[in-house]
């Protein structure tokens, strides 16, 4: 690549704690990616979404004490490929959402491998695009690898945290993609309008005393399946609510759960991390499938992007404002920064 720039503007952290930290978030130069080798691409970032992992690496500590790039989803264009990529070519729209483990997508340009990149949905922006990859992975991971339903597959799944980014999408994989009856968890009335706009086939509120009876009114010989993206102090609740040999899986990072107390129905725990594959190398194309086959569903217009809030452009302002808000607690869907006001 001749015009191959030596630096490129990007968005670092500095030190861990308060997002209001003024090195929290810091507009900087920095050396830009150099030409990619072996599977990588070089990707234009377009826009990116905010999503939990970036508040928490973020707020931790930063032990190396130097600028750390973040971002773990993006929409953008190739614009070079290393010499062992097969699957995209120089000027490919892609969407992805990367790995822990490299500089991430808060920048102008960036380094990743071709195997966790999908195609990007041609019907939809990069904004709206960016909201997708890492919620869309952890659904589809969550619901095939982990619950291994299939379009055959009939039963209650329970989604605690419906109207945040997993959940909207994971509602819809799993009203088009299975014959499973959706129970959604939401308490604010525009929360629950919106998982019912996404396909829920009941919504209760989880702010509920009775919040057990609710669910059971709605699957009265229990649930089959429990989505939880808020674990904590809900296992007697899962024991309440579940039927003998039901599943649960997960994705927050609670420590203190009383697992045994699932035993006696013999109540399955799957832990879902969406950076498992990259980290460790493991069936890397596995997500490059599941990102393709999710950009299908988009265009043929059985599932919808979860982006709800835009922000421009792509500086240390508004990804401070987009981690408020995530930090909050209280998004619904997704918030995508672009980098072009």
């Amino acid at each position: 690549m001749a015009d191959q720039p030596q630096t490129m503007p990007a968005v670092v952290n500095r030190a861990g704690g308060p997002v209001d930290n003024p090195d929290s978030l810091v507009d900087a130069l920095v050396p830009a990616p150099a030409a990619p080798t072996g599977r990588d691409l070089l990707v234009e970032v377009r826009a990116v979404s905010v999503n939990p992992v970036d508040v928490k690496v973020r707020a931790s500590g930063n032990r190396a004490q130097k600028d750390r790039i973040l971002g773990w989803d993006a929409s953008g264009v190739v614009l070079a490929a290393g010499p062992e990529t097969n699957l995209f070519r120089v000027g490919d729209e892609v969407y992805y959402a990367g790995s822990l483990d490299r500089p991430g997508s808060d920048a102008a340009r960036q380094l990743v491998d071709e195997r966790i990149v999908g195609s990007k949905p041609t019907s939809l922006s990069h904004v709206e695009a960016a909201a997708l990859p890492l919620t869309g992975i952890t659904a589809w991971e969550a619901l095939f690898d982990k619950l291994r339903l299939t379009t055959e597959s009939t039963g209650t799944l329970l989604v605690l945290g419906a109207a945040g980014g997993v959940g909207s999408i994971l509602i819809q994989l799993t009203k088009v993609l299975t014959g499973v009856k959706v129970i959604a968890t939401a308490s604010r009335p525009e929360s629950r309008a919106w998982a019912e706009q996404l396909g829920a086939d009941v919504v209760v509120d989880h702010s509920d005393p009775d919040l057990a009876q609710r669910i059971l009114d709605a699957a009265p010989g229990g649930v089959d399946y429990v989505f939880s993206a808020h674990s904590r102090g809900r296992i007697p609740l899962f024991t309440q609510v579940l039927r003998p040999f039901g599943q649960i899986v997960a994705i927050d990072d609670e420590r203190d759960l009383d697992f045994y107390a699932l035993k006696d129905k013999s109540i399955s725990w799957h832990w879902e991390f969406m950076f498992t594959r990259p980290r460790h190398s493991w069936d890397l194309t596995a997500q490059h499938d599941g990102l393709d086959r999710i950009a299908e569903l988009v265009d043929d217009g059985r599932i919808r992007t979860t982006l709800t809030r835009t922000l421009a452009p792509l500086d240390a302002t508004r990804l401070r404002e987009a981690h408020r808000i995530v930090e909050a607690g209280h998004m619904i869907g997704k918030v995508v920064v672009a980098a072009d006001e």
